[in-house]
């Protein structure tokens, strides 16, 4: 611990949600006394005089942008408007009025949405403007390119200290388990354990189950994403993932072993799959700011379902 945040003003946006959570936890461990989170209640981050307000009112020294409006791709298939406008608005708006209240640093947060299609794998970070991304979720993935794109001009012109992160999927205790909203691995969870609470003798899961994905444990994020606002203040964008990829069809299973499902898995090929492959280059996360995930997914999957158990009993 380098005492980097004990002194500073540190705003946390979407500092009440999933990530937030552990960014949160992250920044008390490393004895941070000034940690604020704008409550959306309080201040609308689409809107900009709320953002002036919260900028008046918290004086930050560092924001960390984690906040956004997501979802799975039944989610962005249904909001491709919402969430371009919103993630565009809160992150160009938030990163102009950093600029020009001068503060130290801001750390946007991307998405692993903002590669093309069809990526290489695994991901490197130059290859994330060569082809469009998946259709999907492209409005969301390009309203937080975008961001990028404003971190490096504002370097350019005004010396602003503003870095651009690209984690993968998240999962852990915390997620949102919410049916029309969640991302894959809390909707397999819920799908499963719901099977096994009523009887039922399958379940049914979207597309063909053979593309690939990666994921990141939300803690190891969480400490990624504090390491790189500590110790990296470059203009390249910088992935934060595990670095393994395993098929949605293999994840299932896992989850279904995990869960204790023994029934039958189903697959609606009629529903769309998303980006073929998913699997990050860890590497420059690791040579600039000495990132690396920690946590084996098992691991992590069992804590997760252990999680929802819990909570939803």
């Amino acid at each position: 611990m380098s005492g980097f945040f004990e002194n500073k003003r540190v705003v946390v946006t979407g500092g009440a949600g999933f990530l937030g959570g552990y960014i949160v936890k992250g920044l008390e461990k490393r004895g941070c006394k000034n940690i604020l989170v704008p409550k959306i209640e309080d201040y609308d981050l689409v809107n900009m005089a709320d953002i002036v307000r919260m900028y008046d009112d918290m004086k930050p020294d560092i924001v960390i942008h984690l906040a956004a409006v997501v979802g799975g791709i039944g989610a962005n298939r249904e909001h491709p408007g919402e969430f371009f406008y919103k993630n565009l608005m809160m992150g160009v708006q938030l990163i102009e009025q950093g600029r020009i209240r001068n503060i130290e640093k801001f750390t946007a947060i991307g998405t692993v949405c903002a590669y093309p299609k069809f990526t290489p794998v695994p991901f490197k970070e130059e290859d994330i403007w060569n082809g469009y991304p998946e259709e999907t979720n492209a409005p969301y993935g390009l309203a937080k390119k975008m961001l990028l794109v404003q971190s490096q001009a504002y370097r350019s012109e005004y010396g602003f200290n503003s870095i651009f992160l690209l984690p993968v999927n998240l999962y852990g205790p915390g997620d949102n388990f919410e049916s029309k909203s969640s991302h894959v691995i809390p909707a397999l969870i819920k799908k499963c354990i719901d099977a096994i609470e009523s009887g039922a003798d399958h379940i049914d899961c979207w597309g063909t189950g053979e593309v690939s994905r990666e994921f990141i444990y939300v803690a190891d994020a969480a400490e990624g994403i504090l390491l790189a606002t500590e110790h990296y203040d470059g203009d390249e964008p910088v992935n934060i993932g595990a670095g393994f990829e395993i098929t949605i069809k293999e994840l299932a299973e896992k989850i279904a072993e995990i869960t204790g499902f023994k029934s039958e898995i189903r697959w609606d090929s009629s529903k769309p799959d998303g980006q073929p492959r998913r699997c990050l280059d860890v590497s420059r996360a690791k040579k600039y700011f000495g990132f690396e995930a920690k946590t084996r997914f098992e691991d992590g999957l069992k804590e997760t379902i252990k999680w929802y158990r819990h909570s939803a009993g």
